[in-house]
């Protein structure tokens, strides 16, 4: 491993501690089996696609937990540059600013500088993956009826930080020699949730630039 990937690997960077799954249950073997997909080589278009007989909910848990995970790493190798003086606004370029609201403090779409927004973003997510109600971990019992739109919002906003990173950010990964792990770790991101239509193509649009031509089309 690169000193560059060690780096992106370093565990006191990382910006949350990482959600694990318990062994011998069936998210670790999904989990599993997605690592070993992803480390075979195949195709990320392939890599994403649900696996014969298994459940796609459970397929989707198990990759939204890991999507927080690997961004929560991708965001700590960064943070110390992302502060209230060089990210008062939590924005991607010029042309968009994302808003935080919760039903508890922010009520409203409130503007935050970047490292707030963050934080409140790593927390909230915390809560909802942590929640046995939406993300069941027993072999049996069923998702609830909002697990999909809980997924869709984690998704959206999780691809926001990528947004971040890209734009404002990108010039200290390339510094670290990451940028090819960077963009691997979005092409997965974006392959899974196009796969399973996740994310609205609108909300994916601070990024199109970045990938036109072979990237990610």
């Amino acid at each position: 491993m690169s000193y560059a990937l060690k780096q992106v690997f370093n565990k006191d960077k990382t910006f949350r501690p990482k959600r694990k799954f318990e062994p011998g249950t069936q998210r670790f073997e999904l989990h599993k089996k997605a690592q070993a997909s992803l480390n075979a080589g195949l195709d990320l278009k392939v890599a994403v696609q649900l696996p014969p007989g298994e459940e796609q909910n459970d397929w989707v848990a198990v990759h939204v937990v890991d999507f927080f995970n690997r961004i929560n790493l991708i965001y700590g190798t960064i943070s110390d540059y992302c502060t209230e003086q060089s990210c008062p606004v939590m924005s991607g370029g010029p042309k968009y600013e994302y808003r935080w609201q919760d039903e508890h403090k922010y009520r409203k779409p409130t503007a935050l500088s970047a490292p707030q927004y963050m934080n409140l973003l790593m927390d909230w997510i915390e809560v909802q993956i942590n929640n046995e109600d939406i993300f069941p971990t027993n072999v049996g019992t069923p998702f609830p009826k909002n697990f999909l739109p809980v997924v869709k919002k984690i998704l959206s906003r999780l691809f926001r930080v990528f947004v971040h990173v890209y734009i404002h950010h990108f010039d200290r990964i390339t510094q670290m020699g990451s940028e090819a792990h960077v963009n691997t770790c979005y092409k997965h991101f974006y392959y899974f949730v196009k796969e399973f239509n996740l994310i609205d193509t609108k909300e994916l649009e601070p990024l199109v630039s970045v990938w036109v031509g072979s990237r990610c089309v």
